[in-house]
């Protein structure tokens, strides 16, 4: 893994800490590990065993692709967006309100375990499927 993909993966997973994101851990020594990453108990021994002591190989977060969201899960994401009014675009008279992406957006789709980065793509995540899936109880 380069340095900017693990930078990436670094950035992504500090965001889901709160959302216990489920992970696949392969060690140096050649075994693999999985669990859940959280605030609560691990998240300090993987993140300095992956990006600071190097014990770990390779590290990947189970996510969702944006994908497989659903119409439901669509309509709840969609709830997130802020209403937004803008002179600037469309002048003061004009009906000028539309709905931007929030921070409460993206709370959203790490709560919901959606890869919007493009982990998966780029082999930095194990993609979520009906058979494959850690997050269903």
């Amino acid at each position: 893994m380069n340095q900017e993909d693990k930078e990436l993966l670094f950035k992504d997973l500090c965001g889901r800490l709160p959302h216990h994101v489920r992970l696949k851990i392969w060690l140096k020594e050649g075994t693999t590990e999985e669990g859940f990453l959280d605030l609560e108990h691990n998240y300090a021994d993987v993140l300095r065993d992956a990006f600071y002591y190097n014990v770990i190989k390779d590290i990947k977060p189970y996510l969702r692709p944006m994908s497989s969201m659903t119409e439901d899960e669509k309509n709840e994401y969609e709830k997130t967006f802020d209403s937004v009014y803008d002179i600037d675009d469309y002048g003061e008279d004009a009906d000028s309100w539309h709905k931007e992406f929030s921070i409460c957006s993206l709370d959203w789709l790490n709560a919901h375990h959606f890869d919007y980065r493009g982990l998966i793509e780029k082999g930095l995540a194990i993609e979520v499927t009906e058979k494959n899936n850690p997050y269903k109880s």
